[in-house]
Parts: C-alpha cells; sequence; structure tokens
C-alpha cells in the first residue's frame, strides 16, 4: 500500500490524468495543470501542478516543482515543494525537497536538503 491510499482516497496513480506530456515531447517553459498531470517527456521550466503530478520512467524535469502529491518514476534537477512525495526504484531527484511526507523505494536515488514540515530542522541523506 502507498504513502498516498487511504480508505477514502484514490491513489494517485489511479486517478483520471487531466494533462499528459508524452514521451518524446518537449516543453522549454514553465507548466501550469489545475488537476492532475503525467509527464512521460521532458520539461525545461518551473512546474505548478494544482492536485498531483507522476513522472514517468522516461520523465524529466529541469526547473523547480509544486504540487500537492507526487510519484517520481523519473528524474528531477530542481527543488519539489509537496505534501507528499514518493520517489520510487527508478526515480533520481537532485535538489531540495520540502514535503510532509516522504516515501523512498530501494533503488531510488534523492541528492539535496529534505525539510519535514512536521519537523522544523533540515536533514541531509547520506549517500
Amino acid at each position: 500500500m502507498g504513502v498516498f491510499s487511504k480508505k477514502d482516497k484514490v491513489a494517485l496513480d489511479l486517478q483520471a490524468i487531466s494533462t499528459l506530456i508524452s514521451d518524446g515531447s518537449t516543453i522549454s517553459g514553465n507548466l501550469k495543470a489545475p488537476a492532475v498531470a503525467r509527464i512521460d517527456g521532458h520539461v525545461t521550466g518551473d512546474v505548478n501542478i494544482d492536485e498531483g503530478l507522476i513522472l514517468g520512467e522516461k520523465g524529466l524535469i529541469v526547473g523547480n516543482v509544486n504540487t500537492k502529491e507526487m510519484v517520481v518514476y523519473g528524474t528531477v534537477n530542481g527543488n519539489i515543494s509537496t505534501q507528499s512525495l514518493e520517489i520510487k526504484g527508478t526515480g533520481k531527484i537532485t535538489g531540495d525537497i520540502e514535503t510532509t511526507t516522504l516515501l523512498v523505494e530501494a533503488g531510488g536515488v534523492y541528492n539535496g536538503h529534505l525539510a519535514m514540515q512536521s519537523a522544523t530542522k533540515q536533514i541531509k541523506q547520506i549517500a
């Protein structure tokens, strides 16, 4: 059971996708979407998604991310601000993270500073 699974809530991976950036697509500039988005292509710029973001295995974001929930299968080079973050085994993040909940699967890579909203001090991950 994932970090986003609750009795009254559907897991982010199972929610309807309102915005899709498919594999092979490239966006240069900021991206804003009102609901749940999935990125399988490359985005260079800041990403602001109101509800949730799924970054596919081939997905790449070079910029900062701000969303409510996020699942990372791909690569993020930038800072992330979210309430719930799940880094899958293929996920790679280089940048600072601000979150309330964090789940990292075996194989997931994270390099940067972590600030948990329930804790006031920063925690460094030792690689």
